[in-house]
């Protein structure tokens, strides 16, 4: 499929040095420099992810989680790190109870458990970086005292979350103007913030988890009622650990994912369901092959619903729920004539029984690479600053549940589901590609839209990450599309049993580099749902 040069859109890009790929260019920018300076691929994702925290401020930040996959160059398989924090040890349902907490609200100080993206950072650095942590900071470090201007998507994100920032008083102090958002080209300055980042470049991580910034932090969370202690923090010092990843052998090559509590177990499902299938004929933006997607999907988010959570809690059924066994059965309940109106229990095949994050990727010229995903969940993550620290927390024990007995039921030191995924293919014991696609629940599904508009339908990356999207809403019970969908595929859509609409925003923002070792070529593409952009040397 040859681009259209009369059509608005961008290439891919080709390099042969390093490449970085991020949703904002100042953080691609970042990246290279960290690279051309002697450091790998590793220092030049901490630096740009650090940058993001300041410049994507809704998306992402030091108050949030983070989650890794780093393949050294000649590694057979990927290094995994789950960096998501836990929740406080006086976190019980019975203790919310009794101070009248009857549900979970996105901007409670429930809903915040220790970051741990400080953590991760620390320890992949100690363990893999060449570069010290404290000159890795300094970009982001200069881009919070000095300012820096809001590009356009961060603006619309801002705008649409004044109401959640109007709610907190710190918030709306520091994250608004006259009580609304900044405008795309205000320059916005966060010397708290910068603050903060000196004191972990001069400390580390236990600059962040004790003293006057986890004081800041607890202070800020129990004014409003939260169970958060300074011991809480002090212990999520060390919370960031290594895990064995997870894979799924797909289409000749292996594509690998963080186990859970993280939700990439999904992605080698939906792939797993699929790749059962021929491809279809109508090619990529076709009824047919976004039909099948859809029906994958929703028996997959099912599983998720009921399956995923924290590992060292609860017993999650990986390996069942990846067997190619398990997954032909539900590949099996996927008709092209018409959707599924139930879907079987979770875990089971049988019909009868029925009843916002930023994700950056880069490649160094010694072939390590890199795929790092950090975020705050919802647009500017509960909405509550620490204002002394300039630490906006982020709201991941939303995905926790009060209901006794539930997989993800809230718990002394327990880590909620997570959506953040990054992901990486392999393919003959090498690295070929680190990918992801960021967009809260869309993740697993956003990320084998991408694998097999690629893989499957050979376009090239950006045209893969480009192509129109969709996703049956677990929630809300429909498919919601973007605007680029043809009208006839829609149509056909409905026709099958599907109920379609319009998002306003679109799904999502991923990034990818190809690395082409035949040609010698690394390949890149950045989504132009976000303002970033992909680039190399």
């Amino acid at each position: 499929m040859k681009r259209d040069f009369h059509a608005p859109g961008r290439s891919a890009v080709y390099a042969t040095g390093g490449m970085a790929a991020t949703s904002m260019p100042i953080a691609t920018l970042t990246a290279l420099e960290v690279l051309k300076s002697g450091g790998n691929a590793l220092d030049a994702a901490i630096a740009a992810v650090a940058v993001l925290g300041v410049v994507e401020p809704q998306s992402t930040g030091i108050g949030g989680d983070c989650f890794c996959l780093y393949a050294p160059a000649g590694a057979s398989k990927p290094i995994a790190l789950n960096g998501s924090g836990r929740a406080p040890a006086a976190a019980t349902p019975e203790a919310l109870r009794a101070r009248q907490v009857s549900t979970l609200v996105n901007t409670s100080p429930h809903v915040v458990t220790v970051p741990g993206a400080i953590s991760a950072w620390e320890k992949l650095n100690k363990t893999h970086g060449r570069k010290p942590l404290g000159e890795l900071l300094q970009p982001a470090i200069r881009c919070a005292e000095e300012g820096f201007p809001v590009h356009p998507r961060v603006a619309l994100d801002w705008g649409e979350a004044a109401g959640k920032l109007r709610g907190n008083a710190a918030s709306a102090r520091r994250f608004l103007a006259n009580g609304e958002a900044p405008k795309a080209g205000h320059v916005f300055r966060q010397p708290e913030l910068g603050k903060t980042l000196r004191a972990i470049a001069e400390r580390g991580a236990r600059a962040f988890y004790e003293g006057e910034i986890a004081a800041d932090m607890v202070a800020t969370l129990r004014a409003l009622g939260g169970l958060h202690t300074e011991e809480d923090f002090a212990r999520g010092q060390h919370l960031a650990e290594f895990v064995e990843p997870i894979s799924i052998d797909w289409r000749g090559m292996t594509v690998f994912q963080c186990p859970p509590n993280g939700s990439g177990m999904h992605v080698l499902q939906i792939l797993g369901i699929l790749g059962g299938f021929a491809t279809p004929e109508q090619g990529p933006l076709s009824a047919e092959r976004y039909h099948r997607h859809i029906e994958a999907a929703r028996l997959v988010y099912r599983d998720r619903d009921a399956f995923l959570a924290d590992p060292s809690q609860v017993d999650v059924p990986v390996a069942k729920l990846t067997d190619p066994a398990y997954l032909a059965a539900l590949r099996g309940l996927i008709r092209d004539d018409g959707a599924m109106k139930l879907l079987p229990p979770a875990g089971t095949a049988d019909l009868a029984k029925h009843k916002d994050t930023v994700y950056l990727c880069v490649v160094d010229a010694e072939g390590n690479a890199c795929s790092f995903i950090n975020s705050l969940f919802e647009s500017f993550g509960s909405g509550i600053l620490a204002e002394k620290s300039g630490v906006m927390l982020h709201n991941r024990g939303f995905g926790f549940r009060l209901q006794e007995g539930h997989v993800n039921c809230i718990a002394p030191n327990k880590r909620p589901m997570h959506t953040i995924i990054p992901g990486m293919v392999m393919q003959g014991g090498q690295c070929l590609m680190p990918y992801g696609v960021m967009g809260g629940h869309f993740q697993p599904m956003g990320q084998t839209l991408f694998l097999t508009n690629h893989f499957e339908f050979g376009l090239d990356v950006q045209e893969a990450i480009d192509l129109p999207r969709l996703f049956p809403s677990p929630s809300k019970g429909v498919v919601e599309v973007e605007r680029g969908i043809p009208s006839a595929v829609l149509d056909r859509l409905t026709r099958l049993g599907h109920e379609v609409a319009l998002i306003e925003r679109p799904h999502g923002g991923g990034q990818a580099i190809l690395m082409d070792r035949k040609r010698g070529v690394l390949v890149g593409g950045s989504d132009p749902r976000k303002d970033g952009c992909a680039l190399g040397y």
